[in-house]
């Protein structure tokens, strides 16, 4: 069994106990023989995926997600799937934050992701070109303008996953590739990282559909 997760930006497979990514953008793609269970939010990445691999199950056909969100992706929904109790984190392009009580969704929200930050400074000017680092102080006001910009993107991204927490709670469950960056700034709190829970609840939709 394959699975694949499609996103913006890449190719996702879990193979066996491996997994690696392809740009969407790749001409090629590995000749698989295996059974593929694949979701996806990139409708041109699904046709290309499709015409390799015409045999692929879309699991976004099967899956049961009950939630009053709207305009809620398929990636979100498979994840949050997998977790009963707990604030989902999931750091990739966009940074998602969801709430599950109970098997309930109550909500979530979006922020972008690191890349994306890291592109919208040098816009603003030249003069704030900075070096990404999460090794920031968030209790202390910087003093030089690499860290005061690294400062305001660590902790608008920190702040309200934390005012979740504490009103919530529950677990925090970090995930996606750039899941390491956040950890260090949640001591004392019950977390859990488990880095492709994406694959891990698309299994459970797999076996609850046999």
């Amino acid at each position: 069994m394959v699975l694949c997760d499609i996103g913006n930006t890449t190719f996702h497979f879990k193979v066996k106990k491996k997994d690696f990514k392809l740009s969407v953008k790749s001409k090629k793609l590995p000749d698989i023989k295996d059974k593929i269970y694949f979701i996806s939010v990139n409708e041109k990445a699904t046709k290309k995926f499709i015409k390799k691999y015409p045999k692929a199950i879309d699991l976004s056909k099967t899956i049961n997600f009950d939630t009053n969100y709207v305009g809620m992706g398929i990636d979100r929904k498979v994840v949050c799937s997998g977790v009963k109790n707990g604030i989902i984190v999931d750091v990739g392009s966009a940074i998602t934050v969801d709430i599950m009580k109970s098997g309930n969704h109550s909500g979530g929200f979006i922020l972008p992701g690191f890349k994306a930050y890291k592109k919208i400074y040098p816009k603003i000017s030249k003069k704030l070109s900075f070096q990404f680092s999460n090794n920031i102080n968030l209790d202390k006001i910087p003093l030089r303008t690499n860290d005061a910009i690294n400062y305001a993107i660590l902790k608008s991204v920190v702040s309200p996953i934390l005012d979740i927490q504490r009103d919530k709670k529950l677990p925090i469950y970090f995930t996606g590739g750039d899941a390491k960056i956040l950890l260090k700034y949640f001591n004392n709190i019950d977390i859990k990282y488990q880095d492709n829970l994406i694959f891990k609840s698309m299994k459970k939709i797999i076996k609850r559909g046999k």
